[in-house]
């Protein structure tokens, strides 16, 4: 169940952020303008997603990088100015990254 809870949180987060992409569709930029912007509001849900993908098979060092990602999504998107931004985008990655890190402590070998 350790091992299982990270990854379920981290696929329950990326589909969170990608929400926010679906804005785009509000802004009336044409098919390939609206595509091309979909890309662009998806990165964060990519980086992620490879993210995760390497914490599937190394948790520990996965972790890491999660929770690296999670400080790089303070900065970028300035969530240290509002506490409600800062729970629900960045204290999730740190809280995934720190559970690949407990799980990858407890991954029997």
């Amino acid at each position: 169940m350790l091992a299982i809870l990270p990854r379920i949180l981290a696929i329950l987060y990326i589909a969170f952020i990608s929400i926010f992409a679906l804005d785009v569709f509000e802004e009336g930029y044409g098919f390939w303008g609206t595509m091309l912007a979909l890309f662009m509001h998806l990165i964060p849900s990519f980086l992620l997603i490879a993210c995760l993908v390497f914490a599937w098979k190394r948790p520990k060092i996965g972790g890491a990088v999660f929770m690296v990602m999670g400080v790089v999504f303070t900065l970028f998107f300035r969530t240290y100015q509002m506490l409600g931004s800062f729970l629900m985008i960045s204290l999730p990655l740190l809280i995934i990254g720190t559970l690949f890190i407990i799980a990858g402590m407890y991954r029997v070998k």
